[in-house]
């Protein structure tokens, strides 16, 4: 009886999800078989990260001769459900962009929920800047910047490209991966909402994401927008030009805040090397430095209408990725 109810409650789900994707689910469908053979029973050897979704182990599809991340969500609750049907969805709308993560396909099997992704050999921005291993070799600043840039990008992309605009609402380290040469991809598109379309500015919704990295007016009234992600994104950048989490409770009190403890340095140009990560050891070209923190600033201005749009980001992250952006500075 209780398979029964399950074999029916799956095919619900599945066909709620081709109606609100107006038929077309672009992912595969994989059998749990075959992704527990992939994953060698999901064994804990093959585990590369975790967290409240579930956990995600690197796995191997024979007849596609290729690896992949697997992500398997945690069982029951409402939320994990809309979420799963969430991405799905999402992805499928999409158009395949180089800084958006290729989710290759899903499963669902009785009360599992699967989600299946291209391997990113380089984890996490979040493992090479923010819990960086004993010995590992920090991130230089181009590299910093070429990854800011492509964040940006694909953030772009949802916003001025994707119909109707995606807001991502999830913009945080941990969430961007990064491939062998260090090009970064959004990924976890759990919490991605439709844009306003029809001439309204916002849409209202529960608010969700991490504490620190959400827009203060969405925090405050449930009103989302685009800007809501470019303040997100001012976060990060200040978190990549820093080195510093933004919620740190291990630093003294006056500097457990990374918005709070920038604010006042901002407006002090003579500390702004003084924000620079130490682990860069001082190599960065200065008016670069002195260009991003401007971006980071604009990002994450209190009123949401003076925020720069993402295209406008890019632009400027594009021109600090240039050698001609190196050539007119000097290292510190």
């Amino acid at each position: 009886m209780f398979s029964i109810i399950n074999a029916a409650s799956t095919k619900v789900k599945v066909d709620e999800m081709l109606r609100m994707g107006s038929g077309k689910i672009s992912a595969e469908a994989f059998t749990f078989f075959e992704l527990t053979t992939a994953t060698n029973g999901f064994d804990a050897d093959f585990l590369i990260g975790e967290g409240g979704f579930g956990k995600v182990f690197k796995g191997f599809i024979e007849r596609m001769n290729q690896y992949v991340a697997v992500k398997t969500l945690n069982r029951g609750g409402f939320q994990g459900n809309k979420e799963f049907l969430v991405e799905v969805l999402m992805f499928s709308r999409l158009h395949h962009h180089p800084n958006l993560v290729n989710l290759i396909g899903y499963c669902i099997d009785g009360d599992h929920r699967i989600l299946v992704y291209e391997y990113m050999c380089n984890g996490s921005l979040e493992d090479h800047l923010l819990d960086l291993f004993e010995g590992a070799k920090p991130l230089d600043w181009n590299t910093r910047i070429k990854i800011a840039r492509g964040a940006a990008k694909g953030l772009e992309y949802l916003h001025d490209v994707a119909k109707p605009p995606v807001i991502y609402r999830d913009v945080k380290a941990s969430n961007i991966l990064l491939d062998d040469e260090f090009s970064p991809k959004l990924s976890d598109f759990g919490l991605a909402k439709l844009g306003p379309v029809g001439g309204q500015d916002h849409v209202s919704t529960r608010v969700m994401g991490t504490y620190g990295y959400c827009a203060p007016e969405y925090a405050s009234t449930g009103q989302l927008t685009t800007k809501s992600d470019v303040y997100s994104f001012g976060v990060l950048l200040l978190e990549m030009i820093t080195g510093r989490r933004v919620l740190d409770s291990a630093r003294p009190t006056e500097e457990q805040n990374l918005i709070t403890w920038a604010e006042p340095m901002f407006k002090d140009r003579q500390k702004f090397t003084l924000m620079a990560d130490p682990l860069l050891d001082e190599k960065y070209p200065v008016k670069a430095l002195y260009q991003a923190l401007a971006i980071a600033a604009m990002c994450l201005q209190e009123e949401a209408d003076t925020r720069p749009l993402m295209a406008d980001v890019v632009t400027a992250l594009d021109y600090l990725a240039t050698p001609q952006a190196e050539d007119i500075t000097t290292e510190n």
